[in-house]
């Protein structure tokens, strides 16, 4: 599998630490030969730290998605780097403390999860268009499986809900321009996101062996990983609108 990625840029949205998907991918698709562009929101300072880790150098660029003079002037940005993408990752979710608890979630927590967590998905793309349609691409972002409801996930449930209908759409307006859109679905990692979701520890609890058939491990984020960057190559050419369970195989499993 050695260089699936050799000569892609690819754009990659979500490294707060090295222990972060998002992360990962960065590693996993510089290993497998790509140039990568990483955003940031917040303090840059601490993003460009560690994307220091990464094997190669990689630009960070500021994005905050809620924010249109970003968005507006992203392809610009990106383009003082490359003059094309093939591979964007969205691993973007936030829900305020509301949001967390279903019954009494307000609607400012709401839309504050559902603007982050999934209209940025499209806002994101969109403004990436004029790079990946130049050499066609992929769009690839990270869920957490939407079929069914988890114990205090609550709200951020909806949004990920919204976010795979948005990756659908996307992917039926922007196949005849020689772009797909698929999501991973990962299970639960002790990460950063993690740590402000209340009662974590009992939604993780599900990934039991008996639960995980193939296995699941809370602390490595490789698996999910490989998958985005699988999905960003060129061997899933026709798949698109598609959601990649990696999870150890929980979703499939009866009660």
């Amino acid at each position: 599998m050695s260089g699936i990625l050799a000569g892609k840029r690819i754009l990659v949205t979500g490294v707060v630490t090295d222990a972060s998907i998002a992360f990962h991918v960065a590693r996993t698709a510089q290993e497998e030969g790509a140039e990568v562009l990483l955003t940031g929101f917040g303090r840059l300072t601490l993003i460009e730290r560690v994307a220091a880790r990464l094997p190669k150098p990689a630009p960070v660029i500021e994005l905050d998605v809620t924010d249109q003079g970003h968005l507006d002037t992203l392809a610009e940005r990106i383009g003082a780097h490359v003059d094309s993408l093939d591979g964007v990752v969205h691993s973007i979710a936030y829900g305020p403390q509301g949001a967390f608890s279903f019954l009494d979630g307000t609607w400012d927590d709401v839309s504050t999860a559902v603007h982050v967590s999934a209209y940025s998905l499209k806002s994101l793309t969109t403004a990436c268009l004029p790079l990946l349609e130049r050499r066609g691409g992929s769009v690839v972002g990270l869920t957490f499986d939407a079929t069914v409801a988890w114990p205090h996930y609550d709200w951020m449930g909806v949004a990920k809900s919204a976010l795979e209908s948005t990756s659908r759409y996307l992917a039926r307006d922007l196949g005849g321009r020689g772009i797909r859109c698929n999501l991973v679905a990962a299970g639960p990692l002790r990460s950063m996101a993690a740590k402000s979701i209340p009662g974590f520890a009992r939604l993780a609890d599900v990934w039991t062996t008996d639960r995980a058939p193939a296995g699941w491990d809370l602390t490595d984020p490789d698996p999910a990983a490989r998958g985005v960057v699988a999905l960003l190559s060129d061997f899933f050419p026709r798949t698109t609108g598609e959601i990649v369970h990696v999870d150890g195989g929980v979703h499939m499993m009866g009660a």
